[in-house]
């Protein structure tokens, strides 16, 4: 595949502008340029081929490219998108970059860049599509269901993208229920999207004092090789979150990435500075939400409180959900690029766990 020409696909209303840009990816860089007008028909295009690179126009009728880019993301991971307008505008710029897109272009474009940014983009595409991530991800807690409440939504995107997921629980939170049951709940929910569950047991509301904890996750990342990492934040008022947020930043310090979940008790001080769109994972999140029966009656567990906090996230990312996550260190991206997957889907991926 790497000798074949790159296939890219142009969303313009533009006649005029379309055809230019046609031109120069074509005859000068040698491209398969497939047109279209609208982003309906461009979405239309997606669903039935593969391309190297988008490259859309902003303002157009009906759906606006930012839009557009938000589609794609979902119903084509991976695919580098680049997002053109006349309007230099900071705020499109920021927007653009808020929603995730590769590249922002601005009208008049001179052929030499347009074929320079283009011809990058496509080749960046290409080797996505030809290369796995590979990414295994390893998510921190202190008791169960604390991974699943931060990030499983993100979590159950990272399953859809192919990626190996490992949840490590650092106790049984048996301050918090029956600690046989708890382990059992924390089974079932890591079946629902496949993940692999280590679980241990230092003591409930005591972790700060005990010892051990940052050998465990050493030991964990030593045997799992993982590329990302969540885990609590130390912005949180409760001990034993604290005292695995610490571990976690000492244990993981060769891990490429770390950033860190929203839970509960979280403090004000709780800062995300990533949102990751978690648009068509939620189902998956208050399945695994579901498992944890003996806590049903907090208030946090239910379905119209986890549905509405993503929402609230949603307005500083793309899409209508999102989980917040703390940037501690990014050198690969956070967050799942996978599709949702149907039920029946999800329920191939279940495993049995592994317990600790």
């Amino acid at each position: 595949m790497a000798g074949e020409q790159y296939e890219v696909l142009v969303v313009e209303d533009d006649v005029d502008t379309a055809q230019y840009v046609r031109t120069v990816l074509s005859r000068r860089g040698g491209m398969s340029v497939t047109v279209v007008h609208d982003p309906v028909s461009a979405l239309a295009e997606v669903a039935q081929r593969t391309f190297d690179a988008v490259v859309t126009d902003i303002q157009m009728p009906g759906m606006s490219g930012l839009e557009l880019l938000v589609e794609l993301r979902s119903r084509a991971p991976g695919v580098p998108v680049a997002v053109m307008t006349a309007f230099a505008s900071v705020d499109y710029a920021v927007e653009a970059l808020r929603r995730d897109a590769d590249e922002f272009l601005v009208k008049p474009l001179a052929a030499a860049v347009l074929l320079e940014r283009v011809t990058a983009l496509a080749a960046e595409g290409r080797r996505r599509a030809t290369v796995s991530s590979g990414a295994v991800v390893l998510a921190v807690g202190a008791h169960p269901d604390d991974v699943e409440i931060g990030i499983g939504a993100t979590l159950a995107s990272h399953r859809a993208a192919g990626d190996t997921v490992v949840v490590l629980t650092m106790s049984g939170g048996a301050v918090g229920g029956d600690a046989d049951a708890r382990r059992r709940e924390a089974l079932a929910a890591s079946a629902v999207i496949g993940a692999r569950l280590f679980l241990h047991d230092f003591p409930d509301t005591r972790m700060a004092q005990a010892d051990g904890l940052i050998e465990v996750v050493e030991r964990t990342v030593a045997d799992v090789a993982p590329t990302i990492c969540y885990t609590h934040s130390r912005n949180d008022r409760h001990q034993d979150h604290r005292a695995v947020h610490e571990a976690v930043a000492v244990a993981t310090r060769q891990v490429p990435s770390l950033a860190c979940f929203q839970s509960p008790s979280g403090t004000i001080d709780y800062r995300p500075d990533r949102f990751v769109p978690v648009d068509g994972f939620l189902d998956a999140k208050l399945e695994m939400l579901a498992a944890f029966a003996s806590q049903a009656h907090r208030d946090y567990m239910a379905p119209d409180v986890v549905r509405a906090t993503a929402r609230y996230w949603s307005r500083f990312g793309a899409g209508a959900y999102a989980e917040p996550l703390e940037t501690v260190r990014a050198a690969t991206a956070v967050g799942g690029t996978g599709r949702a997957a149907a039920p029946a889907a999800r329920a191939q991926q279940h495993d049995d766990g592994v317990v600790a």
